[in-house]
């Protein structure tokens, strides 16, 4: 070490503030050089962020999990939405699938015409329209409504009674594809779906 640096290192050590009660040497010594000492805060972690806000990584099992719902979600729905069920209905009755559905939706009850948009999830003027259609055909009628008298009751005839129930026969058959399936693998499935839907096997 030079003589001019020795001077430089007396006069630095002469002007440093002493240490503190407690302080631990090597914090002032942090201090001298420009680091932070210890109870400066919490180290920032690995990807940058303090380390205590560092955010839990998404366990892998989840988003498996999440993929597997999703495929099965498409399955069901290439199973029970396909066209071909909905062809086969409207073959079968004669009308659109979405008349045939109006009338399954009156095999309970007779239904007001505001109850009967909101079963069907329509508007009231192409409710209208539909039931104006199957009174033409004869599968329904208009009658008042013994509770309110300003209101219409929409209910099925005998012949769009007899061709709703021919609609939900079509519609509870199972699907072609769950026939590949083995009787174990049917039961177990069942079981899965009922588990699923929180309904009791």
């Amino acid at each position: 070490m030079t003589d001019t640096q020795q001077a430089r290192d007396a006069r630095q050590a002469a002007h440093a503030e002493p240490p503190r009660e407690g302080q631990p040497a090597a914090d002032l010594q942090s201090a001298r050089e420009g680091r932070p000492s210890g109870d400066a805060g919490p180290r920032p972690a690995p990807d940058g962020r303090p380390s205590g806000d560092a955010e839990p990584a998404r366990p892998a099992d989840d988003q498996h999990a999440s993929d597997a719902a999703a495929r099965a979600l498409a399955a069901m729905q290439a199973l029970i939405l396909d066209n071909d069920r909905r062809r086969s209905v409207a073959e079968a009755t004669g009308i659109s699938f979405a008349r045939s559905r109006a009338l399954r939706r009156l095999v309970q009850r007779p239904l007001r015409m505001s109850e009967l948009a909101a079963k069907l999830a329509t508007d009231k003027p192409y409710t209208t329209l539909i039931v104006d259609d199957l009174v033409r055909r004869g599968l329904v009628e208009r009658t008042t409504d013994p509770d309110d008298r300003r209101c219409k009751l929409v209910s099925l005839t005998e012949t769009g009674r007899a061709m709703a129930l021919r609609a939900q026969e079509i519609l509870a058959q199972p699907p072609e594809g769950l026939f590949r399936l083995t009787p174990a693998e049917l039961e177990t499935l069942a079981a899965l779906l009922e588990k699923a839907a929180d309904r009791p096997s």
